[in-house]
């Protein structure tokens, strides 16, 4: 416990808050879905401020981060494309080619789920690896590397990949990347450097809680707008929440392959399967909304519901290959 902070201080107790609230993460998803399905016109309204909740998520996760974290991980560059082949060429190629399989006449679906692997890694991922005792230098690199890209990366991997089926305003897209990703993890890593780690200690503890439960509002904001959709006798639900399921494993699989095949320790190879597993479907949500049509961001919904899931049983796993690494 840092000196002066007593414990039962207002700090302690948000840090405690913060630590219960990291127990339900998986029941977040679920409890924002069904208050944006059961009360749509309530959180309809909210979809305005989406953009604004989204920043201040990304601005809590960025004051994790630091750019001398970013030069120690990157003096080898091999991590580096390892991961991006699997997450900016294998996976949303993958992801395209099975879903135009199965979503024959259904764009919207291929749309939605191609935005899913087209939208960077989840800050959220660095948690998890900590918890499975990764490297988190490198997921650290990894994260603050794909975030400063997006702007490129996802509008230039969508209108290669779905070209003329949708008409995307790509410009408009990266402006919005640029405002909820890029610009907040840049405020975010210069006060944590520029204070030494000072100001991200007495914001985050009341800060993160906050935003952790924000997660409610914004999925509860994006169900809403996609509730007309959500009928439990309707074939399409149950399909996307298959295909997501099986790409989010993909994803993990995927992540942890690469590691392997790439001769990384299995540290490294936890960030590999953390990363590429987890991708940040708060931003497909966001855009979803902004740029596609209302189908399009259902799968965005259904991915982040099951991804969180999917990471604590992976995690699980690897957390057993850390402690026994001959099993």
């Amino acid at each position: 416990m840092p000196e002066g902070r007593k414990q039962g201080s207002p700090p302690e107790i948000a840090n405690s808050v913060s630590k219960i609230i990291d127990q339900g993460m998986p029941l977040l998803p679920f409890i924002g879905f069904v208050l944006g399905f059961l009360l749509p016109r309530l959180f309809i309204g909210v979809n305005n401020l989406v953009p604004w909740i989204f920043g201040i998520m990304t601005l809590s996760g960025a004051m994790n981060l630091r750019f001398r974290e970013l030069g120690r991980a990157a003096s080898s560059p091999r991590p580096f494309l390892y991961f991006f082949l699997t997450t900016r060429i294998f996976m949303p190629l993958a992801v395209f080619l099975l879903t135009s399989l199965v979503f024959k006449n259904d764009p919207d679906s291929i749309s939605g789920l191609v935005l899913i692997y087209a939208v960077p890694m989840a800050v959220t991922s660095f948690i998890w690896v900590t918890i499975c005792k990764g490297d988190i230098a490198l997921i650290l690199a990894f994260i603050l590397l794909d975030t400063l890209l997006a702007p490129l990366a996802v509008p230039g991997t969508i209108r290669l990949l779905l070209g003329t089926r949708i008409s995307l305003d790509v410009t408009g897209m990266a402006l919005s990347l640029v405002f909820i990703i890029v610009i907040p993890t840049i405020i975010g890593v210069i006060l944590n450097e520029s204070s030494r780690g000072k100001i991200p200690a007495v914001i985050n503890p009341w800060l993160s809680p906050v935003t952790k439960l924000s997660i409610i509002l914004l999925i509860a904001a994006n169900a809403a707008y996609v509730a007309p959709q959500i009928r439990l006798d309707n074939p399409r639900l149950w399909i996307i929440s298959a295909a997501c399921i099986l790409f989010n494993i993909l994803g993990f699989t995927s992540g942890r392959i690469m590691g392997i095949l790439g001769k990384f320790d299995m540290q490294k190879q936890i960030a590999f399967s953390m990363g590429a597993g987890l991708r940040n479907n708060s931003v497909a949500m966001v855009l979803g909304i902004q740029f596609f049509a209302p189908p399009a961001a259902l799968p965005a919904v259904m991915g982040v519901m099951t991804q969180h899931i999917i990471a604590g049983i992976m995690g699980r796993f690897l957390m057993k290959k850390t402690e026994n690494p001959s099993a």
